[in-house]
């Protein structure tokens, strides 16, 4: 089965997709306690932290079959945390809260919404895509790591690896 364009799987949320989002979001959280990730918390990600990325017009879904299976936001650096290392980019986007239904994990949607995010730091003429992660998330690791994003340091203030591509 040939793969739909990222246009045809990857949109801009809008408010009516920000309970489905948060919803999502509750079932990926368990899932990693489940798999013994504590990345996230408590209630993080909840609907208040994807309301404040969707009214930054940063939130974004990703689409199957009309279903949302992902999403992510893909925002103007602006992280306090993030002076903590030595970056190569000077105008980045940064990929925050990246998440894949756990029935569709494993089948290159992650891939996908950070390919989304490359191309538009691209086209919006940012030089580099930025993105942290939980140093015990591995999977996440190991894709960054695939598609070429480098190890910048470690975020001491927020327990995060870094890491970066340049475009």
């Amino acid at each position: 089965m040939q793969r739909m364009d990222l246009k045809e799987l990857i949109r801009k949320a809008c408010e009516n997709d920000l309970s489905v989002i948060a919803d999502l979001a509750k079932v990926v959280r368990g899932n990693m306690v489940l798999s013994g990730l504590e990345q996230w918390v408590g209630d993080y990600p909840n609907i208040d932290n994807f309301r404040k990325d969707y009214l930054n017009d940063g939130l974004f879904v990703l689409v199957l079959d009309e279903e949302i299976i992902g999403s992510c936001s893909i925002l103007k650096e602006n992280d306090v945390a993030y002076k903590e290392v030595v970056w190569n980019g000077v105008n980045a986007l940064v990929v925050h809260r990246i998440l894949v239904s756990p029935k569709h994990q494993g089948k290159g949607y992650g891939k996908d919404l950070l390919i989304y995010a490359l191309e538009k730091a691209k086209l919006e003429g940012y030089d580099a895509v930025k993105i942290d992660t939980h140093p015990d998330n591995i999977k996440m690791q190991r894709m960054l790591k695939s598609m070429g994003f480098s190890f910048k340091g470690y975020l001491a203030s927020i327990n995060r690896l870094a890491f970066e591509k340049m475009v």
